[in-house]
């Protein structure tokens, strides 16, 4: 795939040219895709927009701010170059990752708008049919396959891909029961480190956490030791 670039005097975006052959300024507003809208979810900071596209859904995130930062600017960053932005870099490691054969919804197209010294960010992917977050197989509870996903995380990080949020509600599960690890934004390529650990434990902290809320399964501990040994 050899992504395109369509721009204007304040905004650009990144994309797909296999599934957006021209974007407007406009293919990030909520309001164009309001006749073909099938639903959303909340992820994170955020709300994600589902969207019909042929055969396919795509899935549109508009990048929030979280914390107390995130109540006085909601959506707003700081401005240091067009690589540096958000939808762009997130963009091109899910298309590297795809590249590498690696699990990753398959990137449509990213876009930043200026708002002066700040811009705000956009991303479009391409939904994984029938997939749903470890976190919603738990509270079902569905059986899952630990030694899968710990197979999985293991590929990933040996292709040197830190995800900067790695918890139970952006690893999916297929409808075959396939792991998919999602939202990459802050994701970066390192070397092998300590950062691997940390990965692991902060999944860990975040089922620990899901096991504490009412009614909700105790944490499994038999799990957790069949992902490792996958990682392994």
């Amino acid at each position: 795939m050899s992504p395109a670039i369509a721009r204007g005097p304040d905004w650009a975006i990144l994309h797909d040219p296999e599934l957006v052959a021209a974007p407007e300024v406009d293919f990030f507003a909520p309001a164009r895709w309001d006749a073909v809208a099938e639903g959303h979810a909340a992820r994170g900071r955020g709300r994600v927009l589902f969207v019909a596209a042929g055969s396919e859904q795509w899935a549109l995130r508009h990048y929030r701010r979280g914390g107390l930062v995130g109540r006085l600017i909601a959506d707003l960053y700081a401005w240091h170059g067009e690589a540096a932005t958000r939808s762009f870099r997130e963009w091109r490691m899910l298309a590297q990752l795809r590249s590498a054969g690696l699990p990753v919804p398959r990137p449509v197209a990213a876009g930043w708008r200026r708002r002066g010294p700040c811009y705000t960010a956009d991303l479009a992917t391409v939904r994984i049919p029938g997939a749903a977050p470890l976190s919603v197989r738990l509270a079902a509870g569905e059986a899952v396959d630990w030694r899968q996903i710990g197979r999985v995380l293991r590929d990933f990080h040996a292709a040197g891909a830190c995800h900067a949020d790695l918890n139970a509600h952006n690893i999916l599960l297929d409808t075959a029961g396939a792991p998919w690890v999602l939202d990459f934004d802050r994701g970066r390529f390192r070397a092998p480190g300590p950062w691997q650990g940390r990965n692991l434990a902060r999944l860990e902290r975040s089922l620990r956490k899901i096991a504490a809320e009412a009614g909700a399964a105790d944490f499994s501990r038999e799990g957790w030791e069949a992902l490792l040994a996958g990682y392994a």
